[in-house]
């Protein structure tokens, strides 16, 4: 059984990055391989990935899913963003929806909010209603006018950047550009894929002059990333929340030509390979369902291999007249996963006892431990804005 007491380590508020470095790629570079730790930049990380190898970002967009309401008597409600109801719970559809939706929402000051009272704001050319329509599930219906304006420019437009709880501090401006990737795409996160975040043009067009291979995956990051694993008897017990995200084609006809020469950017691009391997195991199996499991990997029966899974995938997807793939994972990456596809990880340094640092201890083993020791001690920055490390798998 593991405990996550076995998994926290002292964090001291100081380590903790508030604000991004003025320049991205200058954030520091852990570099762990074959057992040893050493010292590099970002922005020579070309310098350390291998020739013609696949690199797969996560290139989801963060939207500024904090929505502010005043109401008449001064006091402010904030409804947070969290998943779409209606008219889809498909995230990609959601954020095209025109005239109205309803999401399921985190809700401050929440006892504020009689039954049937709407909630206005109004900005120039828009005028926006938010109506609980049921408080015990948390969904909220927003609408606006005009009619045909997007759910997604709605958003942009009177919405603020969630930044992490624990940065203790209100978003800025400089937050909407710095804490998304170079390369942020689709809208539908609420948290930054923050691996990515120290990637910039000169970086990219390095790692092209390598050849190596560059792809993304989609994966729309929820408010569960920051959630503390609460369980301390076994950490299987703990909740995981169901992500979607796409999968292009391209991808997975690259992933069956570079079999053991795959880097992913963040623990959610290694979230959605491993998930894409166990449902191309599905399809081998007859048990397709677009959907990972929490515990899926761990259960007994025999896995596919590689090629098997990922030409299985690639075959459902020519039959199906798919050029991409759409599904949801819950995944759940903890010491004994036996990783199908990813063989280093590019990442930042995570909070103790979190479902990443799970994650992190699973892919290097109690080597975990020393690395985090040399990055304290290094004067390395922590979490979201800060440094990173590129952490080659012991095989």
């Amino acid at each position: 059984m593991i405990k996550i007491s076995d998994f926290k380590y002292n964090l001291p508020e100081s380590k903790i990055a508030q604000y991004p470095l003025k320049n991205r790629d200058d954030s520091n570079l852990l570099i762990y391989r074959g057992g040893k730790i050493r010292h590099q930049v970002f922005k020579k990380i070309s310098e350390e990935l291998v020739k013609n190898s696949l690199l797969i970002s996560n290139n989801t967009k963060v939207i500024p899913a904090r929505l502010f309401f005043k109401k008449d008597t001064g006091a402010v409600i904030e409804v947070f963003l969290l998943d779409p109801v209606s008219p889809t719970s498909e995230v990609v559809k959601a954020m095209e929806a025109k005239g109205s939706v309803v999401w399921k929402c985190m809700i401050g000051n929440l006892k504020r909010w009689k039954d049937g009272q709407v909630l206005y704001m109004k900005t120039e050319g828009l005028e926006i209603e938010a109506k609980l329509q049921n408080r015990a599930l948390r969904h909220v219906e927003l609408s606006w006018k005009p009619l045909d304006k997007m759910a997604v420019d709605v958003i942009h437009e009177i919405g603020k950047i969630p930044i992490p709880p624990y940065m203790n501090r209100e978003a800025t401006d400089k937050d909407r550009e710095s804490y998304q990737t170079v390369y942020a795409k689709n809208d539908g996160a609420v948290a930054a894929p923050t691996a990515g975040l120290h990637f910039t043009e000169k970086v990219l067009n390095a790692l092209d002059q390598k050849n190596i291979k560059r792809n993304f995956v989609t994966l729309h990051i929820g408010a569960g990333t920051f959630q503390p694993v609460k369980e301390e008897g076994d950490v299987t017990k703990h909740s995981m929340h169901a992500e979607q995200f796409v999968v292009k084609k391209s991808v997975v006809e690259q992933l069956i030509d570079f079999e053991g020469k795959v880097t992913v950017v963040g623990t959610t691009s290694m979230r959605t390979l491993e998930s894409c391997f166990w449902l191309g195991n599905q399809i081998v199996h007859n048990d397709y369902r677009g959907f990972v499991s929490k515990l899926e990997p761990y259960k007994p029966e025999k896995a596919a291999s590689y090629q098997e899974s990922f030409n299985a995938l690639l075959q459902f997807l020519n039959q199906n007249n798919l050029d991409e793939l759409h599904a949801s994972t819950e995944i759940m990456i903890i010491p004994g996963y036996d990783f199908k596809v990813c063989n280093h990880l590019i990442t930042n340094f995570h909070q103790p006892e979190s479902t990443l640092m799970l994650l992190v201890a699973a892919f290097v083993g109690d080597e975990w431990k020393n690395i985090y020791n040399y990055a304290l001690k290094n004067e390395f920055r922590f979490l979201s804005y800060g440094d990173s490390s590129l952490l080659s798998r012991n095989t």
